[in-house]
């Protein structure tokens, strides 16, 4: 039975707070269905006002040529402070832009040549989540340890702009390979507007692998080895 996932305070707590204090990154293969279909980085870096995040992410297959450029700044506790996202989705251009602005998150999107202005509720638990960004990912972990797996939730840049609770399960911890070496990997599913997302992580709450199975996708860490591997997700009937 899947329970919320409540973990020891002592040491990933201290963790969550210095996530970034000094230069992370990490760098991901995308994969559809098992198929490597394009590339995903991040890198955090300490700041004046807390920290820098950057995201690179470049899919590029039939149906779908994508790519995202976000440029973030976060609180000294991994709280959205203003964020810049530029993509290109099948050709055609995004600009979307976010910051807190008095008890709400103003939500600026640019896309096919409309623009769109939306206020969303704010909240300390809240994570800029655009598709395959492996940096708002290894933010969502970070603000599960500090807010407990509680009151987290996802502000999705799509259409005109939404917010919505993120629900944590933990299930029982895995064994894997991190550059042949050995890892301890915790396992959560992040449920978010109906979907569910299987997320990997390490010792110190990194990133390993996040996989989409509703959607066929994957970001596999470069190096990591998950074992056993993850049931193969079958393509969509």
């Amino acid at each position: 039975m899947r329970t919320f996932a409540l973990f020891p305070l002592s040491g990933l707590l201290a963790f969550a707070f210095s996530l970034v204090s000094q230069a992370q990154s990490g760098s991901f293969q995308v994969a559809e269905h098992g198929h490597p279909v394009g590339t995903a980085s991040f890198q955090f870096t300490a700041a004046p006002h807390g920290y820098d995040s950057t995201s690179l992410v470049r899919v590029a297959m039939q149906g779908l040529d994508y790519g995202l450029s976000k440029d973030e700044q976060l609180s000294s506790a991994n709280q959205l402070q203003h964020v810049q996202l530029s993509a290109a989705v099948n050709g055609s251009a995004v600009t979307v832009v976010a910051a807190p602005d008095s008890a709400q998150i103003l939500l600026n999107i640019s896309a096919n040549g409309k623009s769109s202005t939306a206020r969303l509720d704010s909240h300390p638990g809240a994570v800029f989540l655009p598709d395959f960004d492996p940096g708002a990912l290894e933010t969502l972990l970070a603000l599960a340890v500090t807010q407990n797996n509680r009151d987290l939730w996802a502000i999705i840049p799509k259409n005109t702009g939404s917010i919505e609770p993120v629900q944590l399960a933990t299930y029982p911890d895995q064994q894997g390979t991190l550059d042949g070496k050995p890892i301890a990997v915790h396992h959560l599913v992040a449920t978010i507007a109906g979907a569910n997302t299987d997320l990997f992580s390490g010792p110190e709450n990194q990133l390993l692998q996040a996989e989409l199975a509703q959607q066929g996708f994957a970001l596999v860490r470069n190096g990591f080895v998950l074992t056993p591997p993850a049931k193969p997700i079958a393509p969509a009937e």
